[in-house]
């Protein structure tokens, strides 16, 4: 059963009420926003495409990545953990903890600003000149202790460019794919640049897309990238005892540490003492306009065992009371559900249990948003007294396209649950789940598409289209890590470039930069020019790589 009536009354519900505002959690809050390497984006938690019998977890940290931000590029934290917690018995409170630490190993010195100083064709290519490294390893006691490494590998290095890496499928068949990195027990995992899974358009914040929807459409994320963690494990591992037919449910959430850089409450601590959590994320869209400023760095500092008592109840009146809805009545003249909205208590903090299960919501008289036991660590068998709190909520035994009626569907719904595939996000989080438009339907209380109130019509008429991003920018593959290829054209098109990023072509006088139509004659006159300059001025150790020795060699026959 759940805590007491009492626990649900004074909870902030920190992070509960996603929004329509924010990349998931993209530069969300003060502290984070001077710290983009350990500052988590978005998770996503399903059954494995390929092996129904795993369950697929990614995080994804370091928010807009532009593509060709050199010299430096994108590397993980040495001085953090990346963590993905587990709660698989409803108390809130991790049950399993992997963790990522990294290390790296940068051979530039002082002899070259380059990456890589020649084309890089390996992982362990001597043109590439810096190289990171994880460990990971598991706690089986809310992160008290770790075991011994359950793995050691390599990590996909940031993607500098077709010059240096080959196309994007270049870059997934010899760097990405080599560094997928087996786990004992029938897992696998992998380190690496992704492009940014998430879509969207983040024009809500100029009156809610324009006050007439007018400034929808345009995915704010398209072409970033982010660094991604992705990790596949048998159900077996994950859930209580073992058996993940009695014990399907399990909460999902991201975290990083530091060594403590700041108080619990969120202030800046005068020195560096133990790992402390400094990034936290469950739910998509949670801690971007929902939770005030004042609060937002307090989220990101704690478990989620402490929602229910952070900040004295200071945010659950918006809970029960979301301002969203009330703003889309104000502009756009459609009228808010009815509060208090334990409707919205239930998907994001408790998951989704029928009140003949469970009372989830302290009021047996409130309608579930969904009559199916969905989602919710209440199902388990082996469940603890269930403490509401944040995460992502997955039901790891629907394992393909399933209507209400738990009946295989032919196709899955970019809706999710709204749609009539209750496989789809708020159940867990599937890669190409929109949901920006689930939220937006859900805040209207809105939660069957082909089943819409009558009180409820208007509203969806209005808000239908949501924010005109209904997919990805790339497509995903069907088979792991599931995400897409770091992208690599620049994100700022300016004069000089063509219409996909690239540079112009056709010679020289097409611009700076720009390559005349036949390459065989005038690259090497350009690369053996610019070796003598280079070399002059004491530079000759940027000749290690293979090509440009190539080149400075047919130059000087």
């Amino acid at each position: 059963m759940l805590a007491s009536g009492g626990l649900l009354a004074g909870s902030t519900v920190v992070g509960l009420l996603p929004t329509l505002a924010g990349a998931s959690s993209h530069r969300e809050a003060p502290l984070i926003l001077n710290d983009p390497a350990v500052d988590n984006t978005d998770v996503y938690a399903f059954s494995s495409p390929e092996n129904p019998d795993n369950v697929t977890l990614i995080a994804n940290w370091q928010p807009f990545e532009e593509p060709n931000g050199g010299p430096n590029f994108y590397p993980w934290a040495e001085d953090a953990e990346y963590l993905i917690n587990i709660d698989n018995n409803g108390d809130a409170v991790a049950d399993l903890i992997y963790r990522w630490r990294f290390t790296t190993e940068d051979l530039r010195g002082q002899e070259t600003f380059l990456y890589n100083n020649g084309p890089v064709e390996s992982l362990d290519d001597e043109n590439l000149l810096f190289r990171q490294s994880f460990t990971l390893d598991v706690s089986t006691d809310a992160g008290a202790t770790y075991g011994e490494p359950v793995a050691q590998g390599p990590v996909a290095p940031s993607y500098v460019g077709p010059a240096s890496m080959g196309t994007p499928q270049d870059y997934v068949d010899n760097l990405r794919t080599p560094a997928i990195t087996a786990l004992p027990g029938g897992g696998q995992t992998l380190t690496t640049q992704t492009e940014d899974p998430f879509f969207l358009d983040l024009r809500v914040f100029d009156l809610l897309y324009g006050a007439d929807l007018s400034e929808t459409g345009e995915d704010t994320l398209g072409g970033y990238n982010v660094n991604s963690i992705v990790l596949e494990v048998p159900k077996t591992e994950v859930a209580i005892g073992g058996d993940a037919a009695a014990n399907p449910v399990i909460g999902v959430w991201s975290t990083t540490t530091r060594p403590t850089l700041r108080n619990a409450n969120g202030t800046a601590a005068e020195e560096a003492g133990e790992f402390t959590q400094v990034s936290r994320l469950g739910n998509p869209l949670v801690n971007e306009v929902v939770v005030p400023a004042g609060l937002k760095d307090a989220f990101n500092s704690i478990p989620p065992s402490e929602d229910a008592a952070a900040a004295d109840g200071a945010v659950v009146a918006r809970v029960l009371e979301p301002e969203v809805p009330a703003l889309i009545e104000a502009i756009y003249g459609v009228p808010a559900p009815a509060g208090p909205r334990h409707d919205i208590f239930e998907v994001f903090l408790t998951g989704v249990v029928t009140n003949a299960r469970v009372d989830v919501d302290g009021d047996p008289a409130t309608p579930n948003p969904i009559d199916v036991d969905l989602n919710s660590q209440a199902i388990n068998a082996g469940a603890a007294e269930f403490v509401p709190s944040e995460m992502l909520r997955l039901n790891m035994a629907i394992t393909g396209p399933t209507g209400l009626d738990m009946q295989p569907l032919p196709e899955a719904s970019r809706l999710g649950v709204i749609g009539g595939d209750i496989q789809g996000f708020p159940n867990g989080r599937r890669l190409a789940d929109d949901v920006v438009d689930i939220e937006i339907l859900a805040l209207e209380g809105i939660y069957d598409v082909t089943n819409i109130p009558a009180d409820r019509q208007a509203a969806f008429d209005a808000l239908q289209t949501g924010d005109g991003v209904n997919e990805n920018d790339v497509a995903f593959s069907d088979v792991f890590p599931y995400i897409a290829a770091p992208h690599g054209d620049a994100v700022n098109r300016g004069p000089g470039r063509t219409e996909d990023g690239g540079m112009p072509s056709g010679g020289v006088d097409t611009g700076v930069g720009g390559l005349a139509a036949d390459r065989s004659t005038v690259v090497p006159a350009l690369m053996g020019s610019a070796a003598l300059v280079l070399i002059g001025a004491g530079a000759g150790s940027l000749f290690r790589g293979r090509n440009l020795r190539r080149a400075s060699a047919l130059t000087e026959s």
